[in-house]
């Protein structure tokens, strides 16, 4: 019984491993992002990505998500994964391995739990400094993401249901940060097939008005079938 018993434990060292979540948000002008404060120790104060350590009976993505739900109240959210971060001294406490996600939301009320003492969206060009090596984690999600973009349409996640070309543009010029040629970028967008045009418009203060667009989801899966590239 006690051979069966320790059959599998060996005297190695094991890291723990941990989840990081990078979430997007965007504002109508800027890309933010959701940051918690930390409520215990080590960096306790400091400004950090919500995660946490897997549970002994969570698939990576099921801690993440809980790690989210319990330390901001975002549920439901797209996460992706897109690194797995193993720099030997990167946590304090124990040898740590942490696999990172990133996600795209609409902008909404968020709030710290869990062992975070607050949480907050932040612009992406004003970010406090981070704890451990999330700093380098939200840099390459940035960059993933920028990649990502000429593969796959994004919107569907931070924009509105109805949105004016005006909208889509800053999203997109947020993402790369570049500026568009407001006709290049118009025909491009309307070339491509991904927008519905909407028999309704949007008024600004200065009386002029923009029409609005939803994506059309069926073009899109069938984009993504056959493979994707966008150029600008």
């Amino acid at each position: 019984m006690e051979e069966i018993e320790y059959r599998y434990h060996y005297q190695y060292p094991h890291p723990a491993v941990t989840t990081d979540c990078v979430i997007f948000g965007f504002d109508g002008e800027r890309l933010n992002v959701l940051l918690i404060e930390r409520g215990i120790e080590p960096y306790k104060g400091c400004w950090a990505l919500p995660g946490g350590f897997i549970g002994m009976n969570q698939t990576a993505e099921e801690s993440a998500m809980r790690e989210l739900r319990e330390e901001t109240g975002l549920k439901d959210a797209y996460i992706r994964q897109f690194h797995t971060f193993s720099t030997v001294n990167r946590d304090p406490r124990e040898r740590v391995l942490t696999i990172a996600y990133y996600a795209l939301v609409r902008l909404q009320e968020v709030k710290g739990g869990d062992d975070a003492a607050s949480a907050q969206w932040f612009p992406l060009d004003a970010t406090p400094q981070l704890a451990f090596d999330h700093q380098e984690i939200l840099d390459m999600a940035k960059e993933t993401l920028r990649k990502q973009i000429h593969f796959e349409p994004i919107g569907f996640e931070l924009l509105p249901e109805k949105f004016s070309m005006k909208q889509l543009q800053e999203l997109y010029e947020a993402i790369l940060g570049v500026k568009f040629d407001r006709r290049n970028f118009y025909n491009k967008m309307l070339h491509i097939g991904l927008l519905t045009p909407l028999d309704e418009r949007e008024w600004f203060s200065n009386r002029k008005e923009s029409y609005l667009y939803k994506f059309n989801p069926e073009k899109y899966d069938e984009m993504k079938r056959k493979g994707f590239r966008l150029e600008f």
